[in-house]
């Protein structure tokens, strides 16, 4: 079976669902996900999004980035961000976006490595708050196509120029999507990991896909490990102490209830004092404490993480939190331009699949919504103004080589970690390392 579209959109993250929305109505899209609308990383996100506040913060802003970077991003994309952030803050609002304010004026937060308070919030579950509303304009549009459920199995393309992709979808049927544009925003690399907050879906199929394909990518081997998730002997997915808990004044402790870090360096910086003091001790994990913060405080700012936490039979109000390292985010992926395109032509990547350059070799805490946001409507932007049909011959697909899904399943993630192992092998400075599954 064989569907059309003038672009194709592979992932419901804020990046997919926000570039689906920047690209003009009388283009026909089709939105892709591997499984149910609302199960992207970026409904996960907790902390919050950071905006350039006033235009006494560039310096500041552009500085913290850059150092929590370790100074390997790229200047012209970390600015680009920064300067769009406004706008992209005001299009939130216009989507109905409910940022916490007092008498009418935006409240911004603090987290790790930021040298003042720039981060908009809501409660503790700032992603979900986003998403959700990108998700209810998404189905509002009536030039827009949603399949969940529907897993990307290959590109199409033909003398380096995409025209669609291939996708099995959730009764098992393979399909082709023909179109004349093609953005990637399938997320990151979580489920690859023992210990990851990721969701376990996101084994990163773009970048296996890319590989198999000869496109670029760039730092793969940059990983970044979360300092603070929430301990436990269960296997699965970790639970997220979000940043932002530590830049409300949140203390970390060793075995003895006693400080022994500052909380607020860069997370890669972080991570490491924290398994520093995990050896020392030989345990498996610190402990977190808010208690001095008060109760209310706690339950108004952080509800979600008092309820998760209850269910743990922690009360957070009264009792540390256990928290141990786990990782979290991808700042390497398919290497993008500064309009987010991919080496093929006709293929876009944005969001955590794709590298731009903006985080370096370690994101700044809050970045992550905002960068997404930027590229993503980057990359809208360059579609629409540049839009041209795709008139290469359509390849012929001979849907028997995708019939092994299992196969097919094994091999990518193989494809991924053996290009990451590579990476490492050719760069050392990567030294925190989390196992894979």
């Amino acid at each position: 079976m064989m569907k059309e579209a003038d672009v194709v959109i592979v992932g419901t993250g804020v990046a997919g669902l926000y570039c689906a929305l920047n690209i003009p109505e009388n283009k026909n899209i089709i939105l892709i996900t591997k499984s149910s609308l609302e199960m992207s990383d970026s409904y996960l996100a907790q902390g919050g999004i950071c905006v350039l506040k006033q235009e006494e913060d560039y310096n500041s802003f552009y500085e913290d980035t850059m150092k929590a970077g370790h100074y390997e991003n790229n200047p012209a994309s970390v600015q680009k961000m920064i300067r769009k952030s406004p706008s992209i803050i005001r299009d939130l609002i216009s989507y109905g976006v409910g940022f916490e304010q007092k008498d009418g004026r935006l409240l911004y937060t603090k987290e790790g490595a930021h040298s003042t308070a720039r981060i908009l919030y809501h409660k503790d579950i700032t992603g979900q708050e986003i998403t959700q509303k990108l998700i209810n304009q998404v189905k509002s549009k009536s030039n827009i196509t949603i399949m969940e459920y529907t897993e990307m199995i290959d590109l199409i393309s033909f003398n380096n120029r995409c025209s669609g992709i291939i996708v099995r979808t959730k009764e098992g049927e393979l399909q082709r999507i023909d179109a004349h544009y093609t953005v990637l925003a399938s997320g990151g690399i979580g489920g690859l990991y023992q210990d990851s907050t990721n969701y376990p879906h996101l084994t990163g199929d773009s970048l296996a896909i890319a590989v198999k394909h000869n496109i670029v990518l760039k730092d793969v081997n940059y990983i970044q490990i979360h300092p603070t998730t929430l301990y436990s002997r269960k296997p699965g997915r970790r639970f997220l102490i979000s940043e932002s808990v530590r830049g409300e004044g949140a203390y970390l402790l060793d075995g003895n209830k006693e400080r022994f870090v500052d909380e607020l360096l860069p997370r890669d910086l972080l991570t490491q004092k924290i398994i520093q003091q995990m050896n020392k001790e030989d345990s498996r994990h610190v402990w977190l404490s808010l208690a001095h913060l008060g109760s209310d405080m706690i339950k108004q700012r952080f509800p979600n993480i008092y309820q998760r936490c209850l269910e743990e039979g922690i009360d957070i109000t009264v009792d540390c939190i256990p928290v141990t390292p786990a990782q979290h985010y991808f700042m390497g992926g398919i290497e993008v331009d500064l309009h987010s395109k991919t080496s093929m032509e006709h293929l876009y990547a944005v969001g955590e699949t794709s590298c731009n350059g903006v985080h370096g070799a370690n994101r700044l805490a809050s970045n992550s919504l905002l960068e997404s946001l930027v590229y993503a409507k980057e990359a809208a932007y360059q579609i629409e103004t540049k839009f041209m049909k795709n008139k290469s011959v359509k390849p012929k697909v001979d849907f028997a080589n995708y019939e092994n899904y299992d196969h097919i399943l094994t091999r990518n993630k193989e494809i991924v970690l053996t290009e990451i192992e590579r990476a490492n092998q050719n760069e050392q400075r990567n030294n925190i390392k989390i196992k894979c599954g």
